[in-house]
């Protein structure tokens, strides 16, 4: 969504399969806003259509109301994330929603949910947006970040995402926020974080989130991302770079970083005007590097 220029949907697809290919089983292949804000994003619908083909995938999107999830739903979408911004600045700018709108927004959906077949309703995730730190408002008390929480899990959402939107995020405070939400909600109703890589330290941050037991991580591939209405805010933390730590470490992703590496050309090739980020797509792996099957579990 940050990105000048527009990969064409059919680069889209096949940089998706290539990276279904290299093992990852989640992707967030898209959002469902207005056309006219994110042109990018304009063929939403004809890439989940695309990509639920793809067997053994979760295919994830991002909806910012209700009209976004009934086209979510009908494109196939087997998760729904819907972003509410602790920092009710953001939230107005971003989706145009103050919290109690969010909150209402989130009852709609998860009602329309509910009204489906048990095999067909898609997982529905709420996202703590901007819960760091805001380049609007800055700090956000804790009491307003654990009430959002508290709120979505009201309004029906199955679980808790927490984002730092802007990178403000640190080790110590990426494991505090995840213990005080889960405290607040429920442990297993908080197991992914979406982190960006502003400052430097998404990889930490990563690290320290896994230590507190998350196994859900959002990145972007050459660290692309950012947010249009968070001033100042980055790519999210290179997915190259976190599959490499986590397997030096012992870790089994089931990815394979050769693949992200191909995946990585195809969106070199689909996006040629953009800078991809990243050390390891770039420095190679260590000579006999064999991943998490050569060393001793962390």
């Amino acid at each position: 969504q940050n990105c000048k220029t527009i990969m064409p949907t059919e680069k889209k697809t096949g940089w998706i399969a290539a990276l279904a290919e290299a093992g990852l089983r989640e992707i967030e292949v898209g959002s469902f806003v207005s056309p006219k804000l994110l042109p990018q994003m304009a063929d939403t619908a004809e890439i989940v259509e695309n990509a639920v083909k793809i067997q053994g995938l979760e295919v994830a999107v991002l909806v910012p109301n209700l009209k976004g999830a009934e086209l979510a739903i009908k494109s196939g979408a087997h998760k729904i994330t819907l972003p509410m911004s602790v920092s009710e600045t953001h939230s107005i700018r971003n989706i145009r929603r103050t919290h109690d709108q969010v909150i209402e927004e989130a009852g709609r959906i998860s009602d329309l949910i509910k009204s489906l077949p048990e095999g067909k309703r898609p997982h529905f995730e709420g996202s703590l947006s901007t819960a760091f730190g805001c380049t609007l408002e800055g700090a956000i008390p804790e009491s307003v970040i654990l009430n959002c929480a508290e709120r979505l899990m009201g309004a029906g959402c199955s679980e808790v995402g927490i984002s730092d939107t802007t990178g403000y995020g640190d080790p110590t405070s990426v494991r505090k926020l995840i213990r005080s939400v889960r405290e607040a909600i429920g442990a297993k109703y908080v197991t992914g974080v979406h982190l960006h890589n502003t400052r430097g330290l998404g990889l930490a941050n990563a690290l320290a989130a896994y230590e507190e037991g998350i196994t859900t991580f959002d990145s972007s591939l050459g660290g692309l991302g950012g947010c249009p209405t968070a001033p100042g805010a980055s790519g999210n933390i290179v997915t190259e770079d976190l599959v490499f730590m986590f397997e030096s470490m012992g870790v089994k992703t089931g990815v394979d970083l050769d693949g992200l590496f191909k995946a990585r050309e195809l969106l070199a090739q689909g996006l040629p005007e953009e800078e991809l980020y990243g050390f390891t797509a770039n420095a190679g792996v260590p000579l006999g590097f064999a991943g998490a099957s050569a060393v001793e579990p962390a």
